[in-house]
């Protein structure tokens, strides 16, 4: 039977790797995947505490719908994130000719 802590464990290993992925790797592609990786943790472990609420005291599970909103926002704010850091990047790329994230030591051209 899988619970919650199941896909909270899982949550936390992907916000994990994703976090790695930030701090270690010097391609700025990859470190837009990281984010993104850990945009999905964060919103599995909404859908975690929404599906298996703390409280059960509430009468439906209209209640539980915080959850999914909540998620709705992440997934809108990653979208906007992927695309203005993908220009960026691109921008940064024609100018320079590399996406490693060490040459990014100045925004003037």
């Amino acid at each position: 039977m899988v619970g919650p802590l199941h896909y909270l464990f899982l949550g936390a290993v992907l916000f994990a790797l994703g976090g790695v992925g930030v701090v270690v790797r010097r391609n700025a592609l990859i470190v837009l995947m990281s984010i993104e990786l850990m945009l999905n943790a964060v919103n599995l472990t909404f859908l975690t505490f929404s599906r298996f609420p703390l409280v059960k005291s509430a009468p439906t599970q209209a209640g539980f719908l915080s959850g999914h909103t909540a998620v709705f926002f992440v997934i809108a704010v990653a979208a906007a994130e992927a695309a203005v850091g993908l220009a960026i990047v691109i921008a940064v790329f024609r100018s320079r000719s590399s996406v490693n994230v060490d040459e990014f030591d100045t925004l003037k051209f």
